[in-house]
């Protein structure tokens, strides 16, 4: 495990295409995709086919990349469950098992949070992950985010089933 130092959120680039397939695609059977919803198979997407389709900058304002020590090590995401009634769901993967446990997703969200608060008309944040991924659930209660629904046993997965759950934040507990 890396010892934190910096941790910086910032648009994707041109060239953090071929980082990304890397980070997403490199493996066979990637580690973080055990934790990332893992009750939904796993596509590999060819190289060419992930570059010739991939957005950076403006074309990509749901999407951002972590990265600490000029590293790229995970992804931040947003998309609007409901846009009529900015109702918005984000999302953020730690690609290298390295960098889990050591606070970097705590600190990339906290960035991320504050990046959605202030620049989209929005009262309110949240994520779903499942009852397995436990780093989730603990990374939302130290943001201060409440369990706002947990769906039982909804999720299949290694032959158990486990829960769904939604993590949220209204801006007024934020600031």
């Amino acid at each position: 495990m890396y010892i934190m130092t910096d941790v910086k959120i910032r648009p994707v680039r041109k060239e953090d295409g071929p980082i990304l397939w890397e980070l997403k695609y490199g493996a066979k059977e990637p580690e973080w995709k055990k934790w990332d919803a893992p009750y939904f198979s796993f596509v590999h997407v060819p190289r060419d086919e992930f570059l010739a389709s991939f957005r950076y900058e403006e074309e990509s304002p749901d999407q951002w990349v972590m990265e600490t020590d000029g590293t790229v090590i995970g992804t931040l995401g947003y998309y609007w469950e409901h846009e009529p009634s900015k109702w918005l769901e984000m999302g953020i993967t730690i690609y290298d098992s390295a960098y889990w446990n050591g606070g970097y997703g705590t600190a990339a969200l906290r960035q991320w949070i504050s990046h959605l608060f202030n620049t989209l008309p929005i009262v309110r944040v949240g994520y779903t992950t499942w009852s397995g991924n436990k780093r989730m659930v603990r990374l939302g209660e130290k943001l201060g985010m409440t369990m706002e629904a947990r769906m039982r046993k909804c999720r299949y997965y290694n032959g158990e089933y486990y829960d769904s759950i939604r993590m949220g934040l209204l801006r007024e507990e934020w600031e």
